[in-house]
């Protein structure tokens, strides 16, 4: 199977089968970083997506907004407040046994040209702080991502912190 990022769309998902069970178990086996998903609710945001990809049959995911989507995470909300136009990485995961490929850098660096032949110049995200996340916070630091600010999350029991990343075309 190829390492190429490949769209997952809603009628992939619009009944149950091994890519719904697949992206599902995969998300939820990583709640902690990403909150939990029932199947109607991963299915809603692929659809609302402005990226839905995943490689291999569930290796690796990437789920994406712009500003226009409708979802109501806190975070997304949060950058909506403060930019009129951005893509937002809502989660990205890897497969533990398929980690150290480069899946990650090759989704986010797939979402990027997305982000930019639509017009975007910017990719945010957040990465948890409290607790921390510094295999995150190094990997997203590596990719260009700069603090923008920091939210407490949960009645204090999370604190993430917002990061963004300028696109240019040259930004390979």
């Amino acid at each position: 199977m190829s390492d190429n990022p490949v769209p997952v769309t809603a009628a992939d998902l619009a009944k149950r089968s091994v890519l719904d069970d697949a992206l599902l178990a995969l998300n939820n086996a990583h709640a902690a970083e990403l909150s939990w998903l029932e199947r109607e609710r991963l299915r809603h945001l692929v659809a609302e997506a402005f990226v839905a990809k995943r490689i291999g049959d569930a290796d690796a995911f990437i789920l994406a907004f712009d500003q226009d989507a409708g979802y109501d995470s806190p975070n997304f909300l949060w950058f909506r407040a403060r930019y009129r136009r951005f893509v937002y990485v809502d989660r990205i995961v890897v497969a533990p046994g398929a980690r150290r490929r480069g899946h990650a850098r090759r989704l986010y660096l797939d979402l990027f040209a997305e982000a930019l032949k639509a017009g975007h110049d910017q990719v945010v995200c957040e990465v948890n702080s409290d607790p921390p996340n510094p295999a995150s916070s190094a990997f997203h630091a590596a990719l260009g991502f700069a603090g923008v600010g920091t939210a407490i999350l949960h009645g204090r029991s999370k604190t993430v912190s917002y990061l963004a990343r300028r696109l240019s075309p040259e930004f390979q």
